[in-house]
């Protein structure tokens, strides 16, 4: 399968790359990720520049995630049909709601990266909820600039063993989160017993 990625991307450059990130941010079920650990990848063996492929990455991100902010501020009936008859999509968007009401702007940088499968939902929440365009855009920004320069410094520093570090990664995000996750409810169970 990473053949297939270094074959878009060698066949259409960054701009694969750019509507990769920009969708993955509409909730269009594209590997974002692996795309930019393959464009990094093709920066390390000299097939292409950094500086383009960071751009391109970051630029489909935030875009995607100012587009999807946007249809959370003008789209609040079309929301709840879209969600009602789905219960997975009900769930996620609840989920998204609960970030946005209580962790505001950084929940909405951990969406980004951390809880990247939960992000285009947050996206789409922090608009429905009238969160500031600032606020939200200045937490977007800063939680982009980190899951793109994550997954484009593993392609580019691993790009022997591609495959190795796309699982690695996912694993890491996982431990990460399964470790934040424990410290909550630790927190949460010791506050509620004091």
């Amino acid at each position: 399968m990473t053949e297939s990625f270094f074959a878009l991307i060698t066949d259409y450059g960054v701009w694969i790359i750019l509507a990769s990130t920009y969708l993955s941010c509409l909730l269009v079920p594209i590997p974002s990720s692996m795309m930019m650990l393959a464009g990094g990848a093709l920066v390390s063996v000299g097939d292409l520049v950094l500086w383009q492929v960071v751009l391109a990455a970051y630029a489909g991100a935030v875009l995607g995630d100012q587009s999807g902010f946007a249809i959370g501020q003008r789209s609040s009936k079309l929301l709840a049909q879209f969600t009602s008859d789905k219960p997975k999509r009900k769930a996620l968007f609840t989920k998204a709601q609960k970030v946005v009401d209580t962790s505001g702007g950084i929940g909405v940088f951990f969406s980004t990266w951390l809880f990247a499968p939960l992000g285009p939902w947050v996206n789409i929440a922090a608009g429905a909820a009238s969160m500031r365009w600032l606020r939200f855009t200045l937490w977007d920004a800063a939680g982009e600039l980190v899951w793109v320069s994550i997954y484009i410094g593993l392609g580019y520093s691993f790009a022997t063993s591609l495959s190795s570090i796309a699982e690695i990664a996912s694993n890491a995000i996982g431990f990460v989160t399964a470790a934040l996750i424990a410290i909550l409810l630790g927190r949460w169970l010791l506050h509620r017993s004091v």
